[in-house]
């Protein structure tokens, strides 16, 4: 048996080290990517359709399981959506997110009236919003398998008090933690107590 010659087997180490890495690397990239796609999302908030509860330029994280899981989405989460078919028809771009505030659910009568939100019949509290809504809609029924959505904003929001209820199969995720700033670090819950803890909206 003749011996290797003086280098080779490190050599072999050094390229087997190589591919460890690189798989490893392979690895966590896929991780990431999956996890991106299925499970949760960065994203950032490019206008003040939900002040002033998020700001512009604001970042957080989408979760993107329960939608797809099909589990209910509680009154006040916060919802990123495709755009709705009449926003297409007028020539929205359908790669874009939106995201608001749900204010209805299935079975649910929405009204806006002399400013005031109202979900069967009654006046909803809202810390989060800055100004009484400007606008009137007439009592609507929520459909099955939709929602109705509102930015925070009220009066300068895209919405469904423009173009009605949102379809289930168009939400994406729920907003769920701002994580930039720092100084504003925390979880986008539905508490009512914090009006520093509402909805955002990409567009």
């Amino acid at each position: 048996m003749t011996d290797s010659a003086p280098g080779t087997t490190t050599k072999d180490e050094a390229r087997i080290g190589w591919r460890r890495q690189l798989l490893s690397l392979l690895l966590w990239v896929t991780v990431a990517l999956l996890l991106r796609t299925w499970v949760i999302e960065p994203r950032w908030i490019p206008s003040g359709s939900m002040l002033p509860g998020l700001q512009l330029q604001d970042r957080i994280l989408v979760e993107k399981l329960r939608p797809r899981l099909g589990g209910p989405l509680p009154i006040d989460t916060i919802v990123v959506f495709s755009p709705p078919e009449p926003l297409l028809r007028a020539g929205y771009d359908p790669g874009a997110a939106l995201i608001k505030r749900v204010v209805g659910v299935a079975g649910d009568v929405i009204e806006v009236r002399q400013g005031q939100l109202l979900r069967n019949g009654e006046a909803v509290e809202e810390p989060w919003i800055s100004a009484p809504m400007a606008y009137q809609l007439p009592p609507l029924t929520v459909p099955d398998d939709q929602l109705l959505v509102l930015g925070d904003n009220r009066n300068a929001s895209l919405d469904s008090h423009l173009w009605g209820p949102l379809a289930m199969d168009h939400v994406i995720g729920t907003a769920v933690l701002r994580y930039w700033p720092l100084d504003r670090l925390g979880t986008l819950g539905i508490s009512r107590s914090s009006p520093l803890k509402p909805a955002v909206t990409l567009r």
